[in-house]
């Protein structure tokens, strides 16, 4: 942050020196320089990560940011010197800077959408909240002509329905920025939820004061500050690659453990995909909406890979037997999730995520309760077992007979989806099975994509 600060400090000095050429837009070309810089380093880190980069919002959202900043510049200037600029270029270049930042304030409603629950799609309902932006874009360009120039204390500025409308539509979009940000709150983790908020609180003021004083020409603060919080706070490509290499060596660990009993890895890539598709199907139907947080769910699916890990503390005999274990074997045996439980705590024990520790601990602990209470270790039953052991128990059951083991070959999916079904109200609870079951498709193309890997 100090960097950014020390450009801001290196262009107003720039633009003092500079005298009356810069008088009016030494603002927007500090701006626009850390925009540049931003988007130079974005750049380079999509390009670092490309085979892994997929297009988002804010791949839009940076390069129209720095079109409109330019364009504020441009007619920063063009407003203050109406005798040496064409009227036509002048009103041209107004039009383009307020299209501008009505097109960025409402990729940020957009870009808002796809981090809490997905960008609205074009249709149907979903068009009611492209109109205001269609219209506002129609609106400016109509009424280019009849746009006034004034003269202010500080800086010339110009009035008249386009601005009028961009800036009533800049509000209305602002709005439900902010009401998509306060009602999906839970979608955001929680570590990222304060720098939303403080950027939004900034574009607001700035968009409030820039209203009241049309002659400030301050627009440009509120769009970099916008750009510098999405990046640091969510876009950053190297942290994304830091929290891929933290799941890889998750996977990683828990496969090792897999391979004790034979498996080659499949399993824990498959019982994780499930985990997936089934929380991610319970919250889009509305299910345990207070517990599926954006923070529960990333944490659930880090922790599904763990769930086995308690295998290790289990002699390689018992693992890999051919045949059918005796009494005494199984009892051993079901200890790997107590034991799972405890290496979680001894191994994780210490990171700041706690809610990640104690989520892994359930999960390892508690994957074999029944919702009859006929389980272990602890014989739990129903919600007294928690909603992440209750789906990782499902994923587990399911791959476990849908996949060949050394005292056994795997079954049909067909039976696989028998066995969960049948399994409801005594294995599993009957509202996770019931949903499990309406994903079939989902759940097959899971299990296919992973076993042609």
């Amino acid at each position: 942050m100090t960097q950014f600060i020390g450009f801001f400090s290196a262009f107003f000095v720039i633009g003092r020196k500079a005298g009356d050429k810069m008088q009016y837009y030494k603002l927007q070309l500090g701006c626009m320089l850390i925009l540049l810089y931003i988007a130079f380093i974005y750049r380079k880190e999509c390009m670092k990560y490309r085979n892994r980069h997929k297009r988002k919002v804010f791949d839009y959202l940076l390069p129209v940011g720095m079109f409109s900043v330019f364009f504020d510049g441009i007619t920063a200037h063009t407003v203050n010197h109406p005798d040496t600029v064409n009227s036509v270029v002048n009103m041209i270049c107004h039009m383009l800077f307020l299209v501008g930042l009505d097109t960025f304030i409402f990729l940020l409603f957009l870009y808002m959408r796809a981090i809490t629950e997905g960008v609205p799609k074009p249709k149907k309902k979903g068009l009611l909240l492209y109109i205001p932006y269609l219209i506002n874009v129609v609106a400016v360009v109509a009424f280019m002509p009849q746009l006034d120039y004034l003269e202010g204390e500080i800086s010339n500025y110009s009035m008249g329905i386009s601005a009028y409308t961009c800036f009533a539509m800049a509000g209305i979009y602002i709005i439900l920025t902010w009401i998509t940000f306060v009602g999906r709150w839970k979608n955001i983790e929680s570590h990222k939820r304060f720098g939303i908020f403080s950027y939004l609180m900034v574009l607001g003021g700035v968009t409030v004061f820039q209203m009241l004083h049309p002659q400030a020409l301050i627009s440009s603060i509120g769009i970099t500050t916008i750009i510098i919080g999405v990046y640091i706070n969510q876009e950053n490509p190297a942290v994304e690659e830091l929290s891929r290499y933290h799941r890889e060596m998750v996977m990683g660990f828990a496969t090792l453990v897999e391979t004790k009993d034979g498996s080659t890895g499949g399993h824990i890539k498959r019982t994780s995909l499930y985990v997936k598709l089934l929380t991610e199907e319970l919250k889009h139907r509305g299910f345990y909406k207070d517990i599926l947080t954006k923070d529960y769910i990333n944490n659930l699916c880090k922790a599904a890979p763990m769930h086995d890990i308690g295998k290790i503390a289990v002699p390689d005999m018992i693992l890999q037997k051919p045949g059918k274990l005796t009494n005494e074997e199984f009892d051993i045996m079901k200890q790997h999730s107590q034991r799972g439980g405890e290496i979680i705590q001894e191994t994780f024990g210490h990171l700041e995520n706690k809610e990640y520790t104690q989520m892994a601990y359930e999960v390892a602990r508690y994957h074999h309760e029944k919702w009859n209470g006929r389980g272990y270790p602890e014989g739990l039953r129903k919600k007294d077992i928690p909603l992440c052991a209750r789906i990782m128990a499902i994923a587990d059951v399911f791959d476990a007979v849908s996949m060949k083991r050394c005292y056994r070959d795997a079954l049909p999916l067909d039976k696989c989806f028998e066995i969960i079904e049948e399994g409801s109200g005594q294995d599993f609870e009957p509202l996770l099975v019931e949903v499990f079951l309406d994903i079939r498709d989902k759940v097959e193309a899971a299990h296919h994509e992973v076993n042609n890997q």
